[in-house]
C-alpha cells in the first residue's frame, strides 16, 4: 500500500505582492514567470509554505496575469509562507533574486477577503507608433458610439466571437511621444469578465469600426488593476485593504 503522504504545516502568514514586467521581460509568459519567482524564493531563503499531498507544490497563487507581450506596472500574487516575515525585507530579499525587468513593486500583509474578487477592471496605455492621434481619436469615438462590437479570437475550445464594446468603460485618444517620434496614445479603463476582453480585443474593434491599423505592433502597458469605481470609472488600488488592517 502507497504511504501516505506527509502534511504540511499551513501557512501562519499570507502576503501580497504587486510587481511589474518591464521592458524585454514583457515577452515573459506567464508559465515563465512562475518558474523565475519559485527561483526567487529559493534564493531569497523565503520560508514558503508548501501544500500536502504526494507531490507538494508551493503555496503561491496568481491573479489575472497580463498577456504575454504587455508591459504591466499592476500585476499581483499571493504567497504563504511558515514563519512570519516583515514585507520591506521580502521584497527587498525578492526584487534582488529577480531579473532585471520583474520588479517587486509592494509586499503587503493579507487581510481577510480574496484578492482576485478586488481585480474588477483594468487601466491600460496602449502606444500606436505611426498612428496619427486625430486618426485614433476619430476611430475611438466610433468604437464608443457603438452598443456592440464583436471579435473573433482563437481560444482554447476554438475560435470565439463576442463584444469587446460592453467591457470597455472609458477610451480616449492623445499625442504622445516613443523613442522613434510622435505616437498616438490609447488611454482605455476595462472591466474584467468572461470572457476577458484584451486589449488586442480592442483595438480589433478599432479596427473593425474604425478602420485604426498601426503599422508596427502597438506596445500595451497595464497601468493599474483593482475595483472598479463606477462614479469616476477610474481603477482603485486593491491592496488598500490589505494596507488598511495593517495600520
Amino acid at each position: 500500500m502507497r504511504e501516505q503522504p506527509t502534511q504540511q504545516p499551513p501557512p501562519v502568514q499570507k502576503l501580497r505582492i504587486q510587481y511589474a514586467k518591464r521592458g524585454r521581460l514583457r515577452f515573459t509568459s506567464h508559465r515563465d514567470f512562475g518558474r523565475s519567482f519559485e527561483r526567487a524564493i529559493r534564493r531569497a531563503n523565503l520560508p514558503i509554505a508548501y501544500s500536502s499531498g504526494f507531490s507538494p507544490h508551493p503555496r503561491i497563487s496568481y491573479a489575472n496575469a497580463s498577456p504575454t507581450g504587455a508591459s504591466s506596472e499592476a500585476e499581483y500574487l499571493e504567497i504563504g509562507v511558515t514563519t512570519p516575515c516583515d514585507p520591506a525585507a521580502v521584497q527587498a530579499r525578492l526584487d534582488e533574486a529577480l531579473p532585471d525587468g520583474l520588479d517587486i513593486v509592494t509586499v503587503v500583509v493579507a487581510a481577510p477577503g480574496a484578492l482576485a474578487d478586488r481585480l474588477e477592471a483594468s487601466r491600460w496605455r496602449i502606444e500606436m507608433s505611426g498612428v496619427e492621434p486625430a486618426a485614433a481619436a476619430e476611430a475611438a469615438q466610433r468604437f464608443l458610439a457603438e452598443t456592440s462590437v464583436e471579435v473573433e479570437r482563437m481560444t482554447k475550445r476554438g475560435m470565439r466571437r463576442f463584444d469587446c464594446r460592453a467591457a470597455v468603460i472609458s477610451l480616449s485618444a492623445r499625442s504622445g511621444q516613443v523613442t522613434d517620434g510622435t505616437c498616438a496614445i490609447l488611454d482605455l479603463v476595462v472591466r474584467h469578465g468572461t470572457p476577458a476582453v484584451r486589449p488586442d480585443d480592442i483595438l480589433a474593434g478599432l479596427r473593425e469600426i474604425g478602420g485604426l491599423v498601426a503599422p508596427v505592433p502597438p506596445h500595451q502597458i497595464r497601468i493599474a488593476q483593482g475595483p472598479l469605481e463606477l462614479e469616476t470609472g477610474s481603477v482603485g488600488d486593491p491592496l488598500g485593504p490589505d494596507r488598511d488592517a495593517s495600520a
